[in-house]
């Protein structure tokens, strides 16, 4: 979409798999968050696993189904059915699961077995929307980055998979005084990159593991086109903040955080170099794996202690660059 001379808005479409207002932890002030679908990494500790894939999907919240029947015959592609009695295990109240979600079969997107559901337990992951839909909900909080300083943040999944809309996006909220940020693991074309860069106040970057052998290991990509494109962008003089996923035993050693260190150096110096945001694991999305049916690759705690993120802080500060950890 852009803007043409007579103010009429030529549309494109995106996938959007949510849409979260009132953020306070991506970017300054009070923000909208916008989520694309689909993601070119497959991080192992993702709390977000609904957006990794660009296509639809069902998400089915077993424990709320009642088994009335009613998403079986409305669904076009027949994703939905009846197991056979004697299969699966018991229920919390000894009943048999009956209802199942056959995922070799794509979702169309319809929503109509979502609309049936008498208890919710099941909705559609990703929503094509216009970007004038989407600005609709942007300025219904415009009050509220004004007072706050917030604005509008692109995440995901990956905002750089869909790189028209997202430039295109952004280019309306600037036209209309809204400061934009993009959440971004990297890897991206440079020149989606850059397209994007152009109306994008502020870059949260990711940077979730400086080895390139041990970054395939965890995400299933090597970081050097992550690296060069960070690199690119700073020397450009674009607004970057690195932020860094911390998950014990995967990327918190002394070494990995101090080579990641040596590589931000050269950059303290330039002024639309922001610091660090260090991001604690978590286990919030845990339960979305479930309704997705997707094995969660990580089975033990690596959450932080207190003490141990002030010492991973310290640490960094000792290298004399900002650094802060967020904490959700």
């Amino acid at each position: 979409m852009m803007s043409t001379e007579n103010g009429n808005i030529l549309e494109r479409k995106a996938r959007i798999f949510n849409i979260q207002k009132y953020s306070i932890y991506d970017g300054p002030g009070i923000r909208t968050l916008i989520f694309f679908k689909g993601c070119p990494l497959r991080c192992k500790w993702c709390s977000n696993p609904e957006g990794l894939e660009r296509k639809y999907q069902v998400m089915f919240k077993e424990d709320l189904c009642v088994d009335c029947g009613n998403c079986i015959p409305v669904c076009p592609v027949q994703i939905h059915h009846f197991q056979d009695e004697e299969d699966g295990p018991l229920r919390t109240n000894g009943e048999k699961p009956r209802h199942k979600v056959n995922r070799t079969i794509d979702c169309v997107g319809c929503r109509k077995c979502e609309t049936l559901c008498p208890k919710q337990a099941l909705s559609i992951a990703g929503s094509d929307k216009t970007i004038s839909q989407v600005l609709e909900i942007i300025q219904q909080d415009a009050l509220f980055y004004l007072s706050s300083g917030g604005g509008v943040t692109l995440g995901g999944g990956e905002v750089t998979a869909q790189p028209e809309f997202a430039t295109n996006l952004l280019m309306e909220c600037k036209r209309m005084g809204i400061h934009t940020a993009i959440e971004t693991c990297g890897y991206a074309k440079p020149d989606s990159l850059l397209m994007v860069a152009q109306f994008t106040d502020l870059f949260l970057y990711d940077i979730k593991q400086i080895d390139a052998d041990r970054h395939y290991e965890l995400t299933g990509v090597r970081n050097e086109r992550i690296l060069d494109n960070l690199t690119e962008l700073i020397r450009r003089g674009f607004t970057v903040k690195v932020r860094m996923p911390l998950v014990r035993g995967l990327n918190d050693s002394e070494q990995t955080i101090r080579r990641t260190m040596e590589f931000l150096q050269p950059f303290k110096g330039y002024k639309n170099f922001q610091g660090i945001d260090l991001l604690p694991y978590h286990k919030l999305g845990i339960n979305k794996y479930k309704q997705l049916d997707i094995k969660y690759a990580i089975t033990e705690d690596l959450s932080f202690k207190e003490e141990e993120l002030a010492k991973i802080e310290e640490f960094i500060k000792d290298y004399d660059l900002q650094v802060k950890v967020i904490r959700h």
